[in-house]
């Protein structure tokens, strides 16, 4: 049943009327240096807004990622290059709308393309060890001094200076080292990640908003920017109040799990079978919560009267909560609790994440044709302009797919290009 409501929403997508041509940055033209998650969700989020971005990697092996499988798409009988392997599923949920340029930029020739690349492009972004790129001549300097337009975005670990800028960044390790993972897990547990790589996506954001405000500033002022973003900056703003909670009031953290520090009733509750997650964020709210588990005689208790006195007996309150809870299941709760104006949702996994109505409605999956996999389906970019989603023109690129079309528009004849491909260039 999930397997086919997905395919039902995957048949009701219509195509968008915004063309790419319509799309904000139309027109602009990405050099993307960059692997892994924080770089290409960066470049991924430009390519949805309409830049043509061009992915360069190494011709040998490509963005990381590629070789990161399984779960991977299966190939088509007659797909093009046999001889790569399949399609990695994690490379494939960040690369949509891209072109891919294989070149080897430590050879002479391969920088001269870099190069010619870099004059006629917008925006740069890499996402290597500060001073790697400079040591092959695409650094900063010499990239601005090719093209003073250039926007150039540097994506690190931990900055280019201070003590730990040479350190590679991996996400799991700043979630640890700026303050996530100690936030995260159940109460007196031990910590632990968030499910996804969530630092590096939120530095992708940080670098993309950085990138756009860029843009903006070159259309009024005519010069380039150097943009840096870095994973440890970027989780340590993203504490939000929790940074803000000790820099003002020197109040240390600690993990809650899914409880609120401030708020009773508002985490995740078992019931008869599974769970639900109730946010009483309210005294009005929690009134009516009492109301629907038929528990009014709380609303007039002394130690539950109010928020202030709920977190103060919060281990009596949770208790009897889970006690009302376990009379019924999940969606039975959640019929009752529907409607009355209590935030409340069940603790859905994947495959009911996408079989969500909302979803479902939004269109939030859409399936395109790949080259070598044919029809693969793919999480819509999340973005909207004048009631169009954003829909993908173009599949994440097999390794090295537009080479020839790319060094075609610079100029180069299809016997240069096969002198390169010869000379391990491409």
């Amino acid at each position: 049943m999930q397997r086919l409501n997905l395919a039902r929403q995957c048949r009701s997508l219509t195509r968008s009327t915004t063309t790419v041509a319509d799309r904000p940055l139309s027109g602009i033209k990405v050099v993307d240096f960059t692997r892994v998650l924080a770089g290409p969700v960066t470049t991924m989020m430009l390519a949805d807004l309409g830049a043509d971005v061009i992915k360069v990697e190494n011709p040998l092996s490509g963005d990381d990622t590629r070789s990161w499988l399984p779960p991977a798409a299966p190939l088509l009988d007659d797909a093009p290059r046999p001889d790569l392997p399949p399609e990695s599923a994690y490379f494939l949920q960040a690369n949509r709308n891209k072109r891919s340029l294989t070149l080897n930029v430590k050879h002479a020739e391969g920088r001269r393309i870099a190069h010619k690349l870099v004059k006629e492009a917008d925006v740069f972004v890499e996402n290597y060890v500060p001073g790697k790129l400079d040591s092959l001549g695409l650094g900063y300097g010499t990239l601005s001094g090719l093209n003073p337009k250039l926007i150039y975005c540097s994506i690190t670990g931990y900055g280019s200076t201070g003590p730990y800028a040479q350190s590679p960044g991996y996400d799991v390790v700043i979630e640890a080292e700026a303050g996530l993972m100690h936030i995260t897990g159940e109460q007196g547990g031990s910590p632990v990640k968030v499910g996804v790589a969530v630092t590096d996506l939120l530095t992708g954001h940080f670098a993309q908003s950085g990138i756009l405000a860029a843009l903006l500033r070159r259309a009024r002022t005519g010069r380039g920017s150097l943009v840096e973003c870095s994973l440890f900056e970027s989780q340590i703003a993203s504490l939000a109040n929790i940074a803000s909670n000790y820099l003002i009031d020197g109040r240390e953290a600690t993990r809650w799990g899914t409880s609120h520090p401030s708020i009773v009733p508002y985490q995740v509750f078992p019931t008869k079978d599974t769970y639900i997650m109730l946010a009483g964020g309210n005294d009005k709210q929690f009134s009516t919560l009492c109301a629907v588990l038929d528990r009014k005689i709380w609303v007039e208790d002394p130690m539950f009267k109010t928020n202030a006195n709920r977190v103060k007996n919060r281990d009596d309150m949770v208790r009897l909560i889970t006690d009302a809870l376990s009379s019924k299941t999940t969606q039975e709760w959640c019929d009752d609790l529907t409607g009355k104006g209590i935030p409340f949702a069940p603790i859905n996994n994947i495959a009911q994440t996408f079989a969500h109505p909302q979803a479902i409605a939004r269109k939030i999956v859409e399936e395109i044709n790949h080259p070598r996999a044919g029809p693969i389906k793919l999480c819509s970019a999340p973005t909207s302009f004048d009631g169009g989603k954003l829909e993908a023109y173009r599949p994440p690129p097999w390794l090295g797919q537009h080479t020839d079309d790319i060094l075609g528009e610079l100029g180069y004849s299809s016997s240069n290009i096969t002198e390169l491909r010869m000379e391990g260039v491409i």
